[in-house]
């Protein structure tokens, strides 16, 4: 390694320099009050924990993108967390344990040996929200609801809103008893959006004309909800064990779209992110000129289990970094003072009560504070505000 070498960051792993770390900060502490105003609770859950803790649940997808270290005291195998989501899973069900319903706020750092996408960090400053204990569409309704707020908060415009619901394709893929096998391999066309291919695979694998047809509609399931009114009315008859997800899911979109009618929303039966855990409800929502979504969650029921509490659960994340960089959300700066140099203790009584009251005080070191409209200046005997 050369000693240039020595200086350079890892790929994926940023740095966060002034100003910007400010206005990142400033809106955290903006998003996490917000959040404690929707009667989200905040909870921090350790960076590190034992890796069989981590991967329980919904963290079982994170394998591969989990640090892993040996714990020194005990010789177990350790993990730096890639996800908050498990831990406050574990949290509800182990750790509180409350009755009745449960809802949690976090934001911190998250670790990923690879990004998740070509625009990603593999140091996400993770914030989110998740609910426990409520079943169905009000649930949903609620923590789709505050992350959009959320977003709003954060100055994000544009939002386009894109809902999916796993429920059904495991509605469709019971009924028609595929195998594991057939299931990874279907779920690998339809994330392809390739109505071409997974019309001849299901041909293919399937005899019943009327799943066939069935799963022919979910493979072209991408509008909006007006749009498919009668594709959701055609699936829900051929196949009833998934009539009440497409009810559930409609009923969401109409609520939603009374809430914010400024918001596109659309649906894809085809998005099937997070299979392996969600049960439910997923969504991703987007803005232009951004290739990722800006925020996403879903609804992950009985993963509690796990953890020796199976619970009702939805929630969703977002990666700070991203939302202050896409943002509009503007703070007021805070006042620079220039205060002289000098072992005066009136002067630092006085630098102390400014502070207090809200203003940056800098002590001139190597010349003029950059930055500084006002100075601290000593006329009779007292320090006094003039400008700089």
């Amino acid at each position: 390694m050369t000693g240039a070498d020595r200086w350079l960051l890892p790929d994926g792993i940023d740095e966060i320099l002034p100003p910007q770390a400010r206005r990142i900060e400033q809106l955290r502490r903006h998003l996490l009050d917000y959040l404690d105003n929707c009667g989200y609770d905040f909870v921090i859950p350790p960076a590190l924990e034992y890796l069989d803790s981590l991967l329980t649940g919904t963290g079982k997808d994170l394998d591969l993108r989990t640090f892993k270290v040996t714990d020194q005291l005990s010789g177990r195998l350790m993990g730096l967390s890639a996800d908050t989501t498990p831990q406050v899973a574990r949290i509800d069900a182990h750790s509180l344990a409350p009755e009745g319903t449960s809802r949690l706020s976090y934001c911190r750092t998250v670790f990923h040996t690879r990004p998740a996408s070509l625009l990603a960090s593999r140091t996400p400053t993770q914030i989110g929200a998740e609910l426990y204990g409520v079943a169905g569409t009000s649930a949903d309704v609620e923590i789709i609801s505050v992350m959009l707020s959320l977003l709003s908060e954060a100055g994000i415009e544009g939002v386009h809103l894109d809902l999916g619901n796993v429920g059904v394709f495991r509605a469709l893929a019971d009924s028609a008893g595929l195998s594991d096998e057939q299931q990874s391999e279907l779920f690998d066309l339809l994330k392809l959006k390739c109505q071409t291919d997974t019309l001849a695979w299901v041909e293919r694998e399937l005899s019943d004309s009327r799943l066939t047809e069935a799963f022919s509609l979910v493979a072209s399931m991408q509008g909006s909800a007006s749009a498919l009114t009668d594709k959701f009315a055609r699936l829900a008859e051929l196949v009833p064990v998934a009539a009440q997800q497409l009810s559930d899911m409609t009923q969401a979109i109409e609520a939603l779209m009374q809430r914010f009618p400024q918001v596109s929303i659309t649906c894809d039966l085809t998005e099937l992110r997070g299979y392996d855990y969600h049960t439910g409800l997923v969504f991703a929502a987007y803005v232009p000129g951004y290739g990722d979504a800006v925020a996403q969650g879903g609804r992950y029921d009985e993963t509690g289990a796990d953890f020796g509490r199976a619970r009702p659960a939805t929630g969703f994340s977002a990666d700070l970094k991203v939302l202050a960089a896409l943002g509009q959300r503007q703070f007021e700066a805070k006042e620079t003072v220039a205060a002289p140099a000098s072992d005066d203790p009136s002067l630092w009584q006085a630098i102390t009560d400014l502070r207090t009251k809200g203003y940056r005080v800098v002590t001139e070191a190597n010349g003029d504070v950059a930055g500084a409209s006002q100075r601290l200046q000593q006329n009779d005997g007292q320090w006094t505000l003039v400008s700089a």
